[in-house]
């Protein structure tokens, strides 16, 4: 059995949780918070999830961990055959691990009720090996999450109400997707699904705040959660959409006014050596926000998928993505080298912090 090294509350974790279970692959979990030192040597970098495989083998970052299991487990596949359907299922993925992550966050740590909830797992979960009253842990946890993801990542009363909203422009785009699916892509979860069960899952759909307003107004989200929660009971053939159907596109068009925007300015900012960077999304001024070495790895991964299509397949990708700023996906004037992974080992790469 492989050995997951997570936390029950983690956006990651709950979103490769979510594909083990429905490809029916065991797994038992454990927090790798009191074994930094085993982790570090062997993974490269503490952080969730990571597997840890019965011949020793290492695995890391939930996007490349799932496409290499994809290559060793190809019943109920998850990527799309068709390659177009296949570059925008990436896409929405990477949107839901890299945009909502602020907003989740946000929502978690923002809000009393809450962060005290969320401060007392994670002072037993993450700082339990620490030698310190559980009080402490708490407040310790309470103050790292607030200075590293709130005020750290742009965050303030100005863009708070930005913040928040994009949760609600997900709810929209999802709904709509799901009005004649029971998962974004077909009748079976793709990488799209499991891109989204990370903010949805441990975020929106556990945390009191945003969990409320699922289960009160998105009854049909929280619906689609338990199904991809539970898809190993699915009994049907896989049967994933071979175009990108039109309820897509207001899914399409957030992602390009507010995740697109976001990598490109990291990327600039990355390229010109810069620690903090700014951005104005949809109207909304964000500053002081952190450069990180991996959202521009991102942009580098969706590049090479897109460059990886034929050309037929890639004028249809134009046609899907015709809003502002999109061309960043094909057009390489921002630079987009990250130095990570450059010989693409991942997930046996020595990990990185991602965020």
């Amino acid at each position: 059995m492989i050995k997951l090294w997570g936390i029950s509350v983690s956006y990651y974790t709950g979103k490769l949780e979510a594909y083990l279970r429905y490809k029916g692959i065991p797994y038992e979990m454990d927090n790798p918070f009191a074994h930094q030192d085993y982790i570090k040597k062997n993974a490269g970098a503490v952080q969730v999830p990571i597997i840890e495989r019965e011949d020793g083998a290492f695995l890391s970052d939930s996007t490349p961990i799932i496409q290499h299991m994809e290559t060793e487990l190809p019943d109920r596949p998850v990527f799309p055959t068709d390659p177009v359907v296949r570059f925008i299922a990436l896409l929405i993925e990477d949107y839901a691990d890299e945009w909502l992550w602020r907003s989740a966050m946000n929502y978690r740590w923002s809000n009393e009720n809450d962060r005290e909830l969320l401060s007392s797992i994670l002072a037993d979960e993450v700082a339990g090996h620490l030698k310190a009253p559980r009080f402490v842990r708490r407040r310790m946890v309470k103050r790292r999450q607030l200075a590293r993801y709130i005020k750290g990542d742009g965050v303030t009363p100005e863009t708070r109400s930005h913040v928040d909203a994009g949760y609600f422009a997900a709810l929209r785009s999802m709904a709509s997707m799901l009005e004649t699916r029971p998962f974004l892509l077909g009748n079976a979860p793709s990488i799209a699904d499991f891109g989204l069960m990370g903010p949805m899952l441990r975020h929106y759909g556990q945390d009191p705040t945003p969990a409320a307003i699922m289960r009160n107004d998105w009854p049909a989200i929280a619906e689609w959660v338990a199904r991809v929660w539970n898809a190993s009971s699915l009994t049907v053939e896989p049967d994933l959409v071979n175009m990108v159907p039109d309820d897509a596109a207001p899914m399409l068009q957030e992602v390009a006014q507010t995740h697109l925007v976001q990598l490109r300015e990291n990327a600039r900012a990355f390229s010109a050596g810069h620690t903090k960077f700014k951005m104005t999304v949809q109207g909304c001024h964000y500053k002081n926000l952190p450069v990180t070495q991996y959202r521009v790895y991102c942009l580098e991964r969706l590049r090479e998928e897109f460059d990886n299509l034929s050309d037929e397949h890639k004028a249809k990708v134009k046609a899907l993505l015709p809003y502002e700023g999109c061309e960043l996906l094909w057009d390489h004037t921002v630079e987009a080298k990250s130095g990570h992974d450059v010989d693409r080992k991942a997930p046996f790469a020595h990990g990185i912090n991602i965020v």
